[in-house]
């Protein structure tokens, strides 16, 4: 059933769009993150354009991230005070974002600059999130092996330390403030909720206990995104809505499930499943980036919206 896309200007299956949506939200709710990372780049594959992509994938993200904290506030997994801390930064993060995203669309450079965020990041982190996870699960099959316990690093030397309970930690609320900066300008630019970034952030630069950090992020991505697609919403006028509507609704169903799923997995397995899924988005987009496109010219239908 193909569906005309206003905004974007490109017929798609609605069927395929509501796939893509529910199985995004699965990981949504399965490994705290919202998606974006994923979700992005595969409307890239299959033709929506990249401003277009970022913009309405930020309204998906508010949706699956939404169902996937209901399940987290139940199994009270959420730091409500971390996540505040982490929301200010995100805020002001996605405030200059969409300014740089703004300045980059009027120089027509934005496409480029989005994939190779994209490739850039998703490599990086993905590297990292899966060596530390083979660490992990080899830790856990040496018999008697004792868990290794957080030393202090540089976070715990900062001043300005507040007692974060769910999680366990007095810390001070500086290094939080600023992930929440860093991840709230990737969500303008790139169209991500963030929480690929944020969720390694939070256990291996702020000592959170895995469990605490799937909601949390959850509960900050929520804000940042709405509040990003706002943004984009009314200065660029890239929000797709029927897109957004059916990448919505695939994606609150398939939250629900991956919060289920999430609970079945021991956390090593979850860390390793999802650095395989980053570092499979990243080979792509770079073959993406460095073969020839089949079509050497396209027009640039989304500049005439600014």
């Amino acid at each position: 059933m193909q569906i005309y896309l206003p905004i974007a200007e490109v017929s798609v299956n609605a069927f395929l769009l509501l796939g893509l949506g529910g199985m995004v939200g699965v990981l949504s709710g399965m490994f705290g993150v919202g998606g974006g990372f994923l979700m992005t780049p595969l409307l890239f594959f299959i033709g929506i354009p990249p401003a277009v992509a970022v913009a309405t994938e930020a309204n998906q993200i508010v949706a699956s991230s939404f169902s996937g904290v209901l399940a987290h506030l139940k199994r009270k997994t959420v730091d409500l005070r971390m996540g505040t801390v982490l929301l200010i930064g995100g805020l002001i993060g996605a405030a200059l974002g969409v300014q740089v995203f703004n300045i980059l669309r009027g120089m027509g450079q934005v496409d480029l600059l989005v994939k190779l965020c994209y490739v850039v990041f998703l490599g990086i982190i993905g590297s990292l999130m899966f060596v530390e996870s083979l660490r992990a699960i080899r830790r856990s099959k040496v018999p008697g092996a004792v868990p290794v316990r957080r030393r202090h690093n540089w976070v715990h030397a900062l001043p300005l330390k507040v007692k974060f309970r769910t999680s366990g930690l007095y810390i001070s609320v500086i290094p939080p403030m600023l992930v929440g900066v860093f991840v709230g300008v990737l969500a303008a630019i790139m169209g991500v909720g963030g929480g690929f970034i944020m969720v390694p952030a939070m256990i291996y630069l702020l000592g959170m206990p895995t469990k605490v950090v799937i909601g949390t992020s959850l509960f900050q991505i929520i804000f940042v995104t709405a509040f990003t697609t706002l943004l984009h919403a009314t200065t660029n006028f890239t929000v797709d809505m029927p897109l957004a509507v059916l990448l919505l609704v695939g994606g609150v169903v398939g939250a629900q499930v991956g919060a289920q799923i999430g609970t079945k997995l021991k956390a090593e397995q979850l860390r390793i499943l999802l650095a395989m899924l980053v570092l499979a988005v990243c080979a792509k987009l770079g073959l993406d980036l460095l073969l020839r496109p089949s079509e050497l010219y396209s027009i640039g239908g989304i500049g005439g919206h600014g």
